[in-house]
């Protein structure tokens, strides 16, 4: 009998409590592929290679149901071993041009054209304030508002001295920071809803906190540029900005919502959502749509704001507060060290809350922050 075969590097919360979990409640065998297999708590079939080597992944699959991954990383590499064994799957294509921001602009420049040369080489007349940003990046990490070459010098050379991966340089889009959710089988792309980002000031980009609104009316100019980016298949997370009825992409994680807001987004729409993304994966429709909840959410960060090492924080909490939900889920535990890093990397925790309406959400929030202490010494 065939596997599904999830792909994973680090141990994540979405792939350890969401996708692991669902597929054993698809009731299909799961082989989890990783090349660090000492750092899962898996229960079962887990072989070690080199995940980021299509050739080691086609050497390790045996008889594949499908192969899944939610890594950013990854998608490329498992998108083409899918397609080595016929299996559904995304557009390696797709997958590719999607992760590298620099490809990204270079497909979307007939729909949407915006500035973006690498750092390297950026001409004297380019558009400052420019948004310098590693071409592979992640989590807002090494992502700066520079305001004139000068500070893009100094930026380059502070980033040198901890990565040598490229870095590109894009104009600053103004506008109200949005979140588009989809899923597709390839023949329907979906769209589950949208989030409102609120970031940290400039010159870093640290999203601070997500709350559930409608998807906004130019959502249909997006849909249109992830059709010419060629994503339709499986999750994806897409960050937009709204400005003057134009809307414009920030970047495109070809996967699933991270930081919590993927159980936040399950939770809120009531469906079995890890579920949904791997059938897609194994070969089924999407299932019928939801009705749009009415219901409020709010994915709420504690960031740490100062090194040391972190004694005091809640665990994991699940609790009522009157007509609200409240979930808190750390992701740094007590005497971990801290390092400051102006990314998403200092989040201390999530707190999730849905409720009837904003203003009892965020009530609810502020009251759940108030009776708990984080101490980072």
């Amino acid at each position: 009998m065939g596997a599904l075969y999830v792909v994973a590097g680090k141990p994540t919360d979405a792939v350890d409590h969401g996708f692991l979990p669902a597929a054993a409640r698809l009731g299909v065998p799961v082989v989890l592929l990783t090349d660090r297999p000492d750092d899962h708590a898996f229960d079962g079939p887990v072989v070690r290679c080199d995940v980021t080597d299509v050739r080691a992944l086609v050497a390790a699959v045996d008889d594949p149901l499908a192969l899944f991954t939610n890594s950013d990383f990854l998608q490329t590499p498992v998108a083409l071993a899918a397609a080595y064994f016929g299996l559904p799957g995304k557009d390696w294509r797709a997958a590719l041009r999607t992760k590298d921001k620099r490809l990204t602009r270079r497909h979307l420049a007939a729909l949407d054209p915006v500035f973006s040369a690498d750092a390297e080489s950026v001409p004297s007349d380019a558009p400052f304030p420019l948004v310098l940003k590693p071409r592979g990046g992640v989590a807002s990490e090494d992502v700066f508002l520079v305001a004139d070459a000068a500070e893009l010098t100094a930026r380059r050379a502070e980033i040198a001295a901890r990565r040598d991966d490229p870095l590109i340089v894009e104009e600053y889009l103004p506008g109200e920071l949005r979140t588009l959710e989809t899923l597709g089988d390839g023949v329907e792309t979906r769209v589950l809803g949208s989030y409102r980002t609120c970031l940290s000031p400039p010159p870093h980009f640290i999203e601070e906190r997500l709350e559930w609104a409608p998807p906004p009316p130019e959502t249909a100019q997006i849909l249109r540029q992830l059709a010419a980016l060629g994503v339709g298949f499986g999750a994806c997370h897409t960050e937009f900005v709204v400005h003057a009825g134009r809307a414009r992409i920030i970047e495109v994680n070809y996967r699933l919502i991270g930081d919590h807001c993927d159980f936040l987004l399950a939770d809120l729409l009531d469906v079995p959502l890890f579920e949904h993304i791997l059938a897609v994966h194994l070969g089924r429709p999407l299932p019928p749509p939801t009705p749009a909840p009415n219901r409020h959410a709010v994915a709420e960060v504690v960031l740490a704001t100062t090194p040391g090492t972190l004694t005091a924080a809640p665990g994991v909490e699940d609790v009522a507060d009157g007509a609200v939900h409240v979930s808190y889920r750390p992701q740094r535990a007590v005497g971990e060290t801290i390092e400051i890093a102006r990314t998403n990397r200092d989040f201390l925790g999530t707190i999730r809350a849905i409720g009837p309406d904003p203003a009892t959400v965020d009530a609810a929030i502020a009251r759940f922050r108030a009776a708990r202490t984080w101490t980072v010494a």
